[in-house]
């Protein structure tokens, strides 16, 4: 095991393992997440089907809305959680959780509040800022902190749209920019060229629907991402870091989201 461990840290270390993003791959995603949002739009056409667990069948509904209540996260995959395409890996999980007494404003509140992020999201965000800010649409600049055997920053840009009807919400966060910074906190910090690196992450969209009901909100994230293919031998080794990264990521913002509202709405935000 010891053998192992240290073999995926030389081998996630290791310079050969650069890659490189190509246009199959991107076209990939962005093909993927259209057909996502013509989903999404169909679902939150009406209150009945907002949310996924809505969609399930009538007994699993009961009991997947009773474990939500009881304070049970759902996480599952979805589509196999993860699949090839041309040069790279596209990972798509969604989540849900309940807020006992939670509100949807407050949901839109924290949503919102684009430069305190790290105060619900650390240590997976260390900062955060808005570059635009109209309302129901925002651009928003991320540092985030990977750890998974070996450390990664990454920094990123979001064109974001959150909105809210009655006691329905969402908030969508389609990633524009993701660089992976070098040498991190140092004075020889830099960004490496965008797609031209380890190819920890190179695309990341999430999209939060939620439905305020009377004792409470139900909350659901479904995150897509794009990260690097496997070298060719390889895949019994890195493939399952690879694909438990997005679970886990998924898991800790739906965590922390929960926590952030039981524990009171967001004070104003600071508008630059």
């Amino acid at each position: 095991m010891r053998l192992r461990m240290l073999a995926i840290v030389l081998l996630l270390a290791a310079p050969c393992l650069a890659a490189q993003l190509t246009l199959p791959a991107q076209q990939a995603f962005e093909n993927y997440a259209a057909a996502l949002e013509k989903r999404l739009a169909q679902q939150h056409a009406s209150p009945d089907t907002y949310l996924a667990v809505f969609n399930l069948a009538g007994t699993e509904r009961a009991d997947a809305e009773r474990r939500l209540r009881s304070g049970t996260m759902r996480v599952e995959p979805v589509s196999g959680g993860t699949h090839e395409v041309s040069g790279g890996l596209l990972h798509h999980w969604r989540g849900a959780a309940f807020v006992p007494g939670g509100k949807a404003k407050d949901m839109l509140a924290l949503l919102r509040d684009y430069n305190h992020l790290a105060r619900y999201y650390a240590p997976e965000v260390e900062s955060s800022h808005i570059l635009s800010d109209h309302g129901e649409a925002a651009t928003v600049a991320i540092r985030m902190r990977k750890r998974k055997i070996v450390t990664v920053v990454l920094d990123t840009e979001y064109d974001v749209q959150t909105g809210l009807t009655g006691v329905s919400g969402y908030g969508f966060s389609r990633s524009t920019h993701i660089w992976q910074i070098a040498e991190a906190g140092t004075r020889h910090e830099r960004r490496l060229p965008e797609g031209d690196d380890d190819g920890f992450l190179w695309r990341l969209n999430s999209y939060w629907s939620f439905v305020e009901l009377p004792d409470g909100l139900l909350i659901e994230c479904e995150a897509i991402s794009l990260t690097r293919d496997v070298p060719s031998g390889l895949a019994w080794l890195i493939m399952p870091i690879i694909k438990d990264m997005p679970r886990e990521s998924l898991k800790f913002t739906l965590s922390a989201t929960r926590n952030a509202l039981i524990s009171g709405p967001p004070p104003e935000r600071a508008r630059q």
